[in-house]
């Protein structure tokens, strides 16, 4: 059974068509780059297949979760990790680990389990993260993701903002998850870093797919993305 299966898929951004009859079939375990141009809707469909945004009109199934009426069920077997951190400013960072914690019915040790992974320092733990560089913040974004064991990870220009060292860690991760039975669909503008894991490429152009190839890439753990 796929793991995200769209057929004919419309959704409106208040009247305006960001996806305009996408057909989308993933199985378990791929990783899937997404390309196009700024505007393509590659971000609205990370957010579809987040349970984000509801189908104006098509057939969408992820995880064996109708997107017309099931998404709230959906949102706690994905991690989608955005342009925007989504964090809370005023909270610290272990505070607002806790709360994604807690919305996806997580025992509190995978808090700091999540934190450690990201080799964030324990003095950070308190910090707030209005307090936080960038880099610092979209770590604690990914542990947010990380926390939850996706089985379907929703990646956004996830290199952007940080260094060398943690784009590596990034790249372990993705490919930790993908060992495990993980999927993962990344909207990246860093092809050259991306294909060295992906399996497939999925080209969007004006909200629908206009190609797909295979790429030359295993899945094994020891490749990065």
């Amino acid at each position: 059974m796929p793991i995200v299966e769209l057929r004919d898929v419309v959704v409106l951004l208040g009247r305006f068509p960001a996806l305009s009859g996408l057909n989308l079939s993933l199985n378990r375990a791929e990783v899937v780059l997404l390309q196009g141009p700024n505007g393509a809707g590659k971000s609205t469909l990370l957010r579809l297949c987040g349970g984000l945004l509801r189908p104006h009109s098509g057939s969408a199934v992820v995880l064996g979760h109708d997107l017309c009426t099931a998404r709230a069920a959906l949102r706690c077997r994905v991690g989608l990790l955005g342009h925007d951190s989504a964090l809370y400013d005023d909270l610290s960072v272990v505070e607002n680990l806790r709360f994604f914690a807690k919305a996806a019915r997580l025992p509190p040790q995978t808090v700091v389990a999540a934190l450690d992974r990201l080799e964030l320092s324990r003095q950070l733990h308190s910090v707030p993260v209005r307090q936080l560089s960038a880099g610092q913040r979209r770590r604690v974004a990914l542990a947010t993701v990380v926390l939850r064991r996706p089985e379907l990870w929703l990646l956004d220009e996830p290199h952007a903002g940080l260094d060398q060292e943690a784009r590596n860690l990034l790249d372990e991760l993705v490919a930790q998850a993908v060992s495990a039975g993980a999927t993962v669909i990344v909207a990246s503008h860093d092809h050259e870093r991306t294909l060295n894991l992906a399996t497939r490429t999925v080209t969007i152009v004006g909200g629908a797919v206009a190609t797909q190839a295979q790429t030359a890439a295993d899945t094994s753990s020891n490749r990065r993305l």
